[in-house]
């Protein structure tokens, strides 16, 4: 496993990324040398760093159609459809580039050729990798130990994600009569905890994670200890569950998992950059979309009645509320008659309009001016009414917690979980959030940006 971002990926994973690109790559080094453009074209630096802009474009083509995500890609056919139009899409935008900087072009043949090398020889690529990954080629195997409600929620996150890079090997429950899940036959169970170490070495084993219920009495230490001794890797069930998915479980980690666990870093160095990052992006921002807004105004004035903006008063960190800017995206005073409540998908009081800018989340655009003057960051938990907030403080374990950061615009929950509209999505949102904050970082703000725009330009999660 390798640790990007304070997240764990398979190592299998990253060298599919790389092999693709090489698959690219060579496809272009192939046609130059079919067509003998250049008979020096290995050591032409120039033609290399042109292809290279193509695997770039390429790539960013395949991730934004989710061609990286094996939950969707699954198929071979859902991979061929997928594959033809992000290729078109990146034949689309490398057109934009060479009108633009004519001097980057690729001989148009050895274009077409090379596309013709890609449909075969990355469709085949991943026949393979996709026969690897339901096959558990390469997988890591573990034992899980106990039979927890996480130790459960670790197993369904393995077996429903197939590109995870673990398979579990055995399960060791509590107790014998702990088991109350169907469990897949190709897991072993093995009723008693001795000789752990000595299982792990039968089965060529290197990590057992423990996610026992009760720790006092059946708590097996002296069989872990001979596992770590021997270089077996052991770890707590909560820090592996948030490697594993990238959120933590609120309503199962225990006080002591988030004193003792690493995270909650915290400089001044970080918060004037990311200080810096808010007021560059958010300033920029404003500069490029003005039009847009401008026109967005005038389309919602003209629809209905009522202010263009929206102003609501929501709460950020250190629990200080501040006004928050919208566009209004409801008819005029839509909660008069109901009160406070949660937006629902299809949301009857939202306008015509309102359904269009909520899609592609130009609806938020004005919060870059919270962000302007500090209100709010461009990465953040999403700010909530103190309405809500004292009501979920009361229901959902470590809620506080999400105060402890300014509030943003987008953020890691806002990327990993479609829009919520009850308590139980409040809690998962939460999950995220909590992971976001324990592992802040700058570089993790720009990855959320960039997820923000795939987001935003599919629509994804509107409500």
């Amino acid at each position: 496993m390798l640790r990007l971002l304070k997240q764990y990926f398979p190592i299998r994973n990253i060298l599919f990324f790389m092999v693709e690109g090489f698959v690219i790559f060579g496809s272009f080094l192939l046609s130059t040398l079919i067509l003998k453009e250049s008979d020096f074209f290995f050591l032409d630096l120039f033609l290399c760093l042109r292809i290279f802009l193509v695997v770039c474009i390429c790539q960013t083509c395949l991730y934004y159609n989710d061609l990286y995500d094996f939950k969707v890609a699954s198929t071979i056919v859902e991979v061929s459809i997928r594959l033809v139009q992000s290729l078109g899409a990146a034949s689309i935008v490398l057109a934009l580039i060479y009108w633009a900087f004519p001097v980057v072009i690729i001989n148009q043949l050895i274009f077409m050729l090379s596309i013709g090398f890609l449909l075969i020889f990355i469709i085949g690529w991943r026949i393979l990798y996709i026969f690897i990954i339901k096959k558990g080629i390469f997988n890591q195997t573990i034992i899980l130990l106990g039979s927890s409600p996480l130790a459960f929620d670790i197993l369904t996150e393995i077996e429903n994600e197939p590109d995870c890079g673990y398979s579990v090997c055995v399960i060791i429950p509590d107790s014998e009569d702990e088991l109350h899940i169907k469990i897949p036959e190709k897991i072993s169970i093995r009723k008693e905890k001795k000789d752990l170490c000595e299982l792990a070495r039968e089965r060529g084993i290197n990590k057992v994670v423990v996610a026992l219920k009760e720790q006092r009495d059946s708590f097996p230490t002296q069989e872990l200890i001979r596992c770590r001794t021997n270089g077996i890797e052991v770890i707590e069930g909560s820090s592996f569950y948030e490697m594993l998915t990238g959120k933590v479980l609120v309503t199962q980690i225990k006080p002591s998992w988030l004193i003792y666990s690493e995270g909650f870093k915290k400089s001044r160095f970080q918060t004037i950059v990311k200080r810096f990052e808010d007021i560059l992006i958010s300033l920029i921002m404003m500069v490029l979309l003005s039009p847009m807004l401008v026109i967005v105004s005038i389309l919602i004035k003209l629809e209905s009645k009522g202010h263009i903006l929206f102003f609501q008063d929501r709460v950020g960190q250190k629990k200080k509320e501040f006004r928050m800017h919208k566009f209004r995206s409801m008819v005029d005073h839509a909660e008069k008659s109901s009160g406070p409540v949660w937006a629902q998908t299809d949301d009857s009081r939202i306008t015509k309009m309102g359904r269009i800018i909520r899609k592609f989340r130009i609806d938020e655009l004005p919060q870059l001016w919270d962000v302007f003057i500090g209100k709010m960051s461009m990465v953040g938990p999403r700010p909530e009414r103190k309405y809500f907030t004292d009501e979920l403080e009361k229901k959902i374990p470590f809620y506080s917690e999400r105060f402890i950061v300014k509030p943003g615009i987008t953020g890691w929950a806002q990327i990993s979980y479609s829009y919520g509209s009850n308590i139980d999505d409040a809690i998962e949102k939460l999950n995220y959030d909590l992971f976001y904050i324990k592992n802040l970082s700058i570089i993790m703000d720009v990855v959320i940006l960039l997820r923000t725009a795939k987001t935003v330009l599919l629509g994804k999660g509107a409500r």
